[in-house]
């Protein structure tokens, strides 16, 4: 895409009241655009990292067996009586009546309308297991929005489901979707550790956050280097010594950017999500939900991923892989760089080409740094006078000559990086 026709402007300052690390960084590089307290626009740029984030979750749900569906956002009151959460749940839900009366609740989480689905379908063991998720808009009334993508009111969330005929194989199928969270937060450049936590109004028996260590995170956490225990403060109220192993515990500030729960009997009870056995008998259905927040997860993946220039995103989640960008503006750069844009559309490659003619070589280094883009390429006279493009990468300070007969096969491996 050419720079020029991007929807975007970039800002020198970030807004006065981001505190953030990522609010800075996704407000000045016009990722997103705030319409009011906790709610956000997705602009051009933060879109492409969002649907990015999303294509890998998805990826690593159906690679644990999971089929895709979506819900509705209006929810009815009656579902929510079943479980007693229409005045209970917290935050308190969103609530209005449509034009006939009937009182209507924007979803904030799933669990009700999933139960009442699968309660209608799933009669024996034979449809059993089952795993269900979809990536829809949540919305939370939460009191406080703050840190930008971090605390929202509106938010789009990965939310799994699952269904089993035994507490066995709904804790085995538990620790395989950790795993898969696992993978799909290192391929988003983190490094999370998974906790045990309150299972808070979610409810359950076993629940787990995913905790990415940051001083900027509003969570507690308690490690154990020893013998690898892990726990919510909330949980284990600030304990001194491990519960396992007996050995020290280290405090740290994390950033929760993902969460699962053993969910048990807790809302098939309730709704009467029953399933007939081998014996023939009656059993509610063992329950799972894990969800994830990818504007959250988003603004997270910044919050370990940049320095004082701006962010570096990870390769699999970058807006764009690479940024081509002139330097000079002479009548041969121009028609080189353009011949080089033309060869990496065709080549399917994804980039970002700068093309302003109004922005100084200094202004364009400093947005590109912002931005993060991964790869940089510069075309410069000096560079074509040696048949070259100067290559750098986002993380490196190092930058070095490919020629430019030689630079597809370069910018592949690059891109296996």
């Amino acid at each position: 895409m050419r720079q020029s026709e991007l929807f975007a402007k970039i800002k020198k300052e970030a807004p006065k009241d981001a505190e953030s690390i990522s609010h800075k960084y996704l407000a000045r590089g016009d990722f997103i655009d705030q319409a009011a307290s906790g709610i956000y626009s997705f602009l051009p740029l933060g879109w492409r990292v969002h649907k990015k984030i999303e294509n890998i979750i998805r990826q690593e749900m159906l690679s644990v067996g999971g089929q895709e569906i979506f819900l509705p956002v209006l929810t009815p009151k009656k579902f929510w009586l079943e479980t007693g959460r229409w005045q209970t749940i917290d935050p308190p839900l969103f609530k209005f009546k449509d034009r006939h009366g009937s009182e209507l609740a924007l979803g904030p989480t799933h669990e009700e309308i999933i139960t009442d689905l699968v309660r209608r379908r799933v009669k024996s063991y034979r449809d059993l297991p089952l795993y269900l998720f979809q990536i829809q808009d949540k919305f939370r009334n939460e009191m406080r929005a703050t840190g930008g993508l971090l605390r929202v009111r509106e938010f789009i969330m990965k939310d799994l489901y699952s269904f089993h005929q035994s507490p066995k194989d709904a804790k085995e199928f538990y620790e395989k979707v950790k795993k898969a969270y696992l993978r799909i937060f290192k391929r988003c450049g983190l490094n999370p550790v998974a906790v045990e936590a309150d299972p808070g109004t979610i409810g359950g028996e076993m629940s787990h956050e995913f905790m990415v260590l940051s001083e900027t995170g509003e969570d507690k956490v308690l490690v154990c280097k020893k013998c690898g225990f892990a726990g919510n403060i909330e949980k284990f109220q600030d304990i001194k010594i491990c519960p396992k192993c007996q050995s020290n515990l280290e405090k740290f500030s994390a950033i929760e950017s993902a969460h699962a729960f053993y969910l048990g009997t807790k809302y098939s009870s309730p709704m009467v999500a029953n399933f007939i056995d081998k014996k023939g008998g009656q059993n509610p259905v063992i329950m799972g939900c894990y969800g994830i927040g990818l504007g959250r997860l988003m603004a997270t993946i910044i919050e370990a991923n940049h320095d004082q220039r701006g962010i570096v995103w990870p390769i699999e989640v970058a807006p764009f892989a690479l940024h081509l960008i002139p330097v000079g503006g002479s009548a041969k750069v121009t028609a080189a760089t353009d011949k080089i844009y033309d060869s990496l559309k065709k080549a399917a490659m994804d980039v970002l080409y700068d093309d302003r003619v109004e922005k100084t070589p200094g202004e364009k280094f400093a947005e590109a740094d912002l931005i993060g883009i991964p790869t940089r390429l510069v075309v410069s006279e000096k560079t074509l006078e040696k048949n070259s493009v100067e290559i750098k990468k986002r993380n490196e300070q190092k930058t070095r000559l490919v020629r430019l007969a030689k630079l597809s096969n370069q910018l592949l491996s690059l891109a296996k990086q």
